[in-house]
């Protein structure tokens, strides 16, 4: 069975629901490395998708509530990228006063942050579904198109190496890479540049020298055996990029195993026997290595396409060190960063008695297994978008959204979708408020002092006080956005990829207190 990766389907569902169609505007195209005036870049410092190695999206600036009534847009870059799933689903990055983003035809530019003039760009033209983005190490932009990695000049967005890691066809890269010491980190995942799920697929994470991109190790995270079914089974890969803690220590979510929920003569899963290790796990390596530590899986043997996809957070609580997940099964999990045992488990959003759907079918237990139903979380629900946390509250996006279930075999979606943002305590998981949206977070939230920003789906860019949810300041993006917000110093990067109505143009707009 051949179905559509989730992240893609996201943009799918709304592209159909909207009023206008296609994302407009010609391919962007290749141009020179000029400096625009800000192009002295010094190198000082990295920047992360997940604003630091430990993924917390936690920015220290100078935005915060007794503020953000005065933040005004400060310019607009149009973006033209003309990918079935948007424009962008990355989240940009910031590093010594230049933006860096990558569309969803993995072109990369780099744009001045004060002013938004693009200082170059380099142009790949390979659709991708995403959630893609880069990363800036040293004198470096590190990033992948759907087959291959590579390293840009920082400067100039020369190419300075690429190597191929997937064909294609029965593997691809849709992820933003992690770099942490002199490694690059980035997985494959079992789809195709088409966004189906071929059998046969393994997803596998490969660390590279970032000086030269030779390969130095590599870990499946499903067996290449595919649980004795290669030419129906397929699964694991990562979404997003690793976690690091500074003692060598990496942790990574892990997607989904497929077929969902089975195939023709072997309803729910049964071509694939057993927990389906490493899939819907949160797995801890040593970074230099590759070796494994631990896992915590949070859905063994699962039929409804719940990743356990984000980027662990890493955080301190209770006096000791905690990595946080969550993923489509609509749970946030606190493990200890030691053993990986579970300290904490909070679900979130809808949930309506199939969570343990996965261990009754794993068992046999057919027979309390639903005929047809309908299922909370879906296909789309749950926590879909990476978190963001200050010291001590974790800010979960959430989706509400149902998949239908038939015989075991026979999936699909079913209604709205709506949207929560859930504050949770990091020390013991316990909700502190929860606010609810028409629209689903789709993006992912950054947390800046006292407040969280993220944007719904439909376009509304929202500032929430971080202590009690209310909304403090909001803004209307001139498209619908299904991307992370990026904070620095005193400005929001706000990308808007999904043309959902008609006169919505994508653009990544900064709105900064100075306007």
């Amino acid at each position: 069975m051949r179905v559509i990766h989730a992240v893609g389907a996201i943009a799918i569902v709304l592209l159909l629901a909207a009023v206008g169609s296609g994302c407009g505007g010609g391919g962007s195209s290749s141009s020179g490395g000029g400096s625009g005036g800000s192009g002295d870049v010094s190198f000082k410092g990295d920047a992360y998708p997940g604003t630091d190695p430990a993924n917390t999206r936690h920015a220290e600036g100078e935005i915060e509530r007794g503020n953000a009534s005065k933040l005004k847009q400060a310019w607009s870059l149009p973006l033209s990228a003309e990918s079935s799933y948007g424009a962008i689903s990355a989240t940009p990055v910031v590093a010594a006063g230049v933006v860096y983003l990558q569309d969803l035809e993995s072109n990369v530019q780099a744009a001045n942050l004060e002013s938004g003039e693009v200082l170059w760009t380099k142009t790949y033209a390979e659709p991708d579904q995403g959630p893609n983005g880069v990363v800036v190490g040293g004198s470096s932009v590190f990033g992948a198109t759907p087959t291959k990695a590579f390293a840009l000049d920082r400067e100039s967005g020369e190419e300075l190496w690429s190597v191929k890691l997937a064909d294609g066809s029965t593997e691809a890269i849709d992820m933003a890479p992690g770099y942490h010491e002199g490694l690059l980190y980035v997985s494959t995942v079992p789809t195709n540049v088409r966004s189906e799920y071929p059998s046969g697929g393994v997803g596998t994470l490969w660390a590279l020298d970032t000086k030269t991109g030779k390969k130095v190790w590599h870990f499946n995270t499903v067996p290449k055996s595919l649980w004795g079914n290669k030419a129906v089974n397929a699964g694991g890969g990562l979404w997003y990029p690793p976690s690091f803690d500074g003692k060598g220590g990496m942790y990574f979510g892990v997607g989904n195993p497929v077929p969902f929920p089975g195939e023709g003569s072997q309803p729910w899963g049964a071509s694939r026997p057993g927990p389906n290790l490493y899939t819907d796990s949160m797995v801890k390596l040593d970074a230099k290595t590759g070796k494994l530590e631990w896992y915590y899986q949070q859905t063994p043997h699962d039929i409804y396409d719940w990743d356990f996809q984000d980027p662990p957070i890493l955080a301190s609580a209770g006096g000791r060190e905690l990595a946080i997940g969550a993923g489509k099964s609509g749970f946030v999990v606190a493990v200890d960063a030691k053993s990986g045992k579970a300290v904490w488990k909070t679900p979130v959003g809808k949930h309506n008695g199939h969570d343990e759907d996965g261990l009754l079918a794993m068992r046999g237990e057919l027979s309390k297994l639903p005929k047809q139903a309908t299922v909370y979380p879906g296909i789309l629900g749950g926590v879909i978008a990476p978190m963001a946390a200050n010291k001590t509250t974790l800010f979960v996006p959430v989706v509400n959204h149902a998949l239908t279930i038939e015989k075991g075999i026979n999936i699909g979606e079913s209604g709205s979708m709506t949207g929560e943002m859930v504050a949770l305590d990091i020390a013991t998981g316990k909700e502190e408020w929860n606010e609810q949206y028409e629209g689903a977070a789709f993006g992912a939230p950054v947390a800046v002092n006292d407040m969280v920003f993220f944007a719904t789906f439909e376009g509304t860019l929202h500032g929430l006080d971080g202590e009690s949810g209310e909304e403090v300041w909001s803004a209307e993006l001139p498209a619908g956005s299904n991307s992370g917000i990026t904070a620095y110093g005193e400005t929001l990067i706000v990308p808007a990829g999904l043309p959902l109505a008609e006169g919505q143009t994508p653009a990544l707009v900064a709105y900064s207190l100075g306007g």
